[in-house]
């Protein structure tokens, strides 16, 4: 195969930050004027407790088959990994039984006129779900075979198709904006399924017509049909009917034991994962801690306080994901694997490390000067008064940091770690969910909602520990030390040191009489850091810089 596994999560995770920034800012966009016109309670309802129900599901019945099966296929078929994605589907439709029974019967709603609403919403979401999942074998074939622009699409129709039907319907009747949001959800989601498999059955049908040269279209260039179909020698699929499951004789013969042992490990694991994942909003949900006014204020603060980690460190994430299962495998010592893969990939995990870990150092020293000057422009005066917003999203800069640095080393152990060492790993996941479930709650009694964020911080410390502990002994009778990414450099360090410093001398001069001026102080400030840090990696910048030049090139000969 000769695709370019580098490249491709690369060129991924650049299209998926892009894809996230748009997104972000169309919610943003959405939930301010919810505030200001439907109110905090809707706000919180639908982003807290209906989007955790969606979380819940997705979580718990793709996440374990994805990773899974995109790990290395050299001992299963595409049969085996057909079926086994499948399960997915009979699961989700179990668990959105079991859950909205949940949501509906045993979290308190508070506001009986939003109950047949929230009812609606409910059920619209978990089918939404289900619907979803009948095109992750699609999903999953795409991201194997490198179709980036695909998912990129898609994504984008979909986030124009849900904003389209939901502002269509409150801005018609501001009183159905629970029905809006199930309808949107519903409906996108349909779209983007629908065009899978309206993409794969052209694809399939016209690929031999491309291999013997007799493959023209007047909406489609040819040289956008030559990236479509070169390098797919490897593409085995020849009618859209190989995508659906096929019994192949018995049960043992259907599903490969080693993939369903592997899928299960991840399922254990997701469990756990989801508690510390969204483990503030059940707490949320499941106690009167906060009332759904103020989730929405928590729920907004935290979304701002996340765009780094939804927009950069997500995506990095998930493509270094893809990227570490196709470089390294999990069964075999490092020392008996192609050296140069494990060379390129210590290379990769290390500039990863010192890139994510500086941008969240970057995060956490601007933002305890220009939190206040977000907030502000975002909410409003009312929006900031009394202060706990601000409050929140300072203490949430601290979180991003450690968000930034657990993100990449967790990634790297999940995706190298092998079944029983995933199995082992579970049972400690269980610790950190219990001691992360507890921790919220009594924090939260103690500091208000400022406890949700001290609590995250506890545990992906914890957690951080752990995977550093996992690299450090699978690279320890190496010559290779990928954690020194972690080490950023003196120059960085100073000059951003220096530039806290004149930001907060900044905002307290400044702020709120001469905002833009403040503003363009910290513009400034932020540019001779990133100058600063740069200068200290001008060898990965350099690198990347000629990997991006080799690729238009490529793209132009083409």
């Amino acid at each position: 195969m000769a695709r370019n596994i580098l490249m491709s999560s690369l060129e991924n995770a650049s299209f998926n930050i892009l894809i996230q920034i748009l997104f972000r800012c169309i919610t943003f966009i959405i939930n301010a004027w919810v505030i200001r016109n439907v109110g905090h309670e809707i706000l919180g309802i639908m982003n807290v407790r209906l989007l955790l129900l969606e979380s819940t599901i997705l979580f718990l019945s793709r996440e374990p088959f994805n990773r899974a099966c995109l790990g290395r296929t050299d001992g299963f078929g595409w049969s085996h990994l057909i079926n086994q994605i499948w399960l997915s589907v009979p699961i989700s439709s179990l668990l959105s039984i079991v859950f909205v029974y949940i949501w509906l019967n045993w979290l308190p709603l508070g506001n009986p006129e939003h109950a047949y609403q929230y009812t609606f919403g409910c059920w619209s979401v978990a089918f939404s779900c289900v619907l979803e999942l009948c095109s992750a074998n699609l999903a999953l074939v795409a991201q194997h075979f490198c179709f980036i622009k695909l998912k990129i699409v898609l994504d984008t129709l979909h986030i124009f198709v849900r904003t389209l039907l939901f502002l269509s319907i409150i801005i018609y009747d501001r009183s159905l904006a629970l029905i809006a949001f199930s309808i949107a959800q519903v409906g996108s989601i349909f779209v983007v399924v629908l065009s899978y498999y309206i993409f794969f059955y052209w694809y399939v049908k016209n690929k031999p017509l491309y291999a013997k040269g007799a493959l023209k279209s007047q909406l489609i260039p040819d040289a956008v049909l030559h990236k479509l179909y070169e390098n797919m020698d490897d593409f085995q699929f020849t009618s859209i009917q190989e995508f659906l499951p096929k019994y192949l004789g018995s049960i043992s013969t259907t599903f490969n034991k080693k993939l369903s042992t592997l899928t299960f490990s991840f399922a254990k694991q997701g469990f756990v994962k989801q508690l510390l994942t969204e483990g503030e909003k059940y707490v949320m949900s499941m106690s009167p801690v906060m009332t759904f006014s103020e989730q929405a204020t928590y729920d907004v603060v935290n979304n701002l306080g996340s765009l780094a980690a939804r927009f950069v460190f997500r995506p990095i994430e998930d493509s270094s994901y893809f990227y570490f299962t196709q470089m390294v495998s999990r069964d075999l010592p490092l020392h008996k694997q192609d050296q140069n893969k494990i060379q390129e990939s210590c290379a990769v995990l290390s500039n990863v490390c010192k890139t994510v870990s500086s941008i969240g150092l970057i995060v956490l020293v601007f933002g305890q000067s220009y939190s206040h000057t977000l907030l502000l422009l975002y909410g409003g005066e009312a929006f900031v008064a009394g202060g706990l917003p601000v409050q929140l999203l300072r203490s949430h800069c601290l979180a991003i940091v450690l968000l930034a640095i657990n993100g990449v080393t967790e990634c790297y152990s999940f995706a190298t770690m092998t079944s029983s060492q995933l199995n082992s790993y579970n049972y400690l996941m269980v610790i950190f969910s219990v001691s992360f479930l507890v921790l919220s709650y009594c924090l939260t009694y103690i500091f208000g909602p400022i406890g949700f964020i001290i609590s995250n911080c506890i545990n992906m410390f914890a957690r951080i520990m752990h995977s550093i502990h996992f690299i450090r002994n699978k690279y320890k009778d190496t010559e290779y030390k990928p954690l020194n990414g972690l080490l950023v450099g003196k120059i960085f360090l100073s000059t951003l040191f220096i530039a806290g410093f004149v930001c907060k001398i900044s905002e307290i001069r400044l702020f709120p009489s001469f905002i833009l001026l403040h503003i363009l102080v910290g513009g400034i400030m932020l540019l001779c850091v990133l100058i600063a840090w740069g200068y200290e990696n001008r060898e990965l910048v350099v690198k990347m810089h000629r990997k991006i030049m080799n690729k238009e090139e490529k793209l132009s000969v083409d």
